[in-house]
């Protein structure tokens, strides 16, 4: 998502009590995204580096009282509510620092030290893959689930925007204009796939969806969803409640296309076909290949509709699936042919 729609979702999700985990390259515009909400919102904003701390300043200094010990607060724990705490690089932070601060999350304390009523929560770390100095992949599903993951990626109108706010040289400008490949790295690797469904994701996702119009349901449900339940969850979940985004079966035989689609409900929409293409038994198969021109042609009427890059990752799916021994294979072969025939 842009870092705008993360800023947005972040936003629903401190407002809703719940945390967001905000996950991209260096250099994306995470912390900014802290910043500006703070600002905002008239908060005090406390960064925490987590790779530069010890379990000790998390804690604070014991003393003695009386006959017990307690631990002092650290210097930036929060006077009062009217708070946004950032948790940053916890992807960097030793075992010992993520253990401590589970507490936190969990209960919004750390052991005699109890946060304000209101104060907010957020975190953010690099992609867990090897371009970026990490203690250990973060793969724990206990520690992942108290979090909602956004995933944040540069678009080039958001930075040229704001780099025309901030006295960027226009020469600068100009070439990513020109040339927006070079703005920044274009891989990826996703912590949602690890994510799994539990009673307490879905709890954590109705209070944010209670703060969502209908309108920001159809445009983030899906990211949100994925982001704390799962991607598959996310995704049956998604098709119940958009009554308005036809069925697989619909759109190959029937043509059921809506005449709009956003870019969400347009990437929602060819991710569900590939799964339904990748999972279909072969009674339902043999049916799809009988009508293969209808669903060729109603592929193609798909195309008009939705990003053409978009189309062109589904139609690369297709390509793979068409490897496949057996009647799949045979049909995405098939299909694939009609529809180069037919464009």
């Amino acid at each position: 998502m842009t870092v705008q729609e993360a800023k947005r979702l972040a936003k629903k999700i401190m407002m809703a009590g719940e945390i967001p985990l905000l996950v991209g390259h260096f250099g994306v515009g995470k912390t900014d995204i802290a910043r500006e909400i703070a600002a905002e919102h008239g908060r005090k904003l406390i960064i925490l580096v987590l790779s530069q701390m010890e379990p000790g300043d998390l804690i604070g200094l014991p003393v003695r009282d009386e006959t017990k010990t307690k631990f002092l607060p650290p210097d930036w724990w929060p006077d009062d509510g009217n708070v946004l705490i950032l948790l940053d690089e916890i992807n960097r932070a030793h075992r010992s620092i993520r253990n401590a601060i589970m507490q936190l999350l969990v209960d919004k304390r750390i052991h005699n030290h109890i946060l304000p009523e209101g104060v907010w929560l957020m975190a953010s770390m690099n992609p867990p893959d090897e371009n970026y100095d990490q203690v250990e992949l973060i793969t724990d599903p206990a520690f992942l689930s108290r979090f909602f993951i956004l995933e944040v990626h540069p678009d080039v109108n958001e930075w040229v925007e704001w780099a025309r706010r901030n006295a960027v040289p226009q020469e600068i400008i100009d070439f990513i204009g020109k040339f927006p490949e070079f703005l920044s790295v274009n891989y990826s690797v996703s912590l949602k796939a690890t994510i799994k469904p539990s009673p307490r994701s879905w709890y954590k996702l109705g209070r944010v969806f209670a703060l969502l119009s209908e309108d920001e349901k159809k445009e983030f449900g899906y990211i949100l969803a994925s982001g704390i339940v799962g991607p598959e969850a996310a995704k049956v979940f998604v098709d119940k409640i958009t009554l308005d985004i036809p069925s697989s079966i619909d759109v190959l035989l029937q043509g059921k296309i809506p005449s709009e689609l956003n870019v969400h409900e347009a990437n929602g929409l060819l991710v569900r076909l590939v799964d339904f293409i990748a999972s279909i038994e072969d009674t339902d198969l043999r049916r799809l290949l009988e009508k293969v021109d209808t669903v060729a042609d109603n592929l193609i009427k798909l195309s008009q509709v939705v990003p053409k890059d978009s189309f062109e990752a589904f139609a690369r799916m297709l390509v793979s699936l068409s490897n496949t021994p057996g009647l799949k294979g045979e049909f995405c072969e098939k299909l694939l042919r009609k529809i180069v025939t037919k464009i």
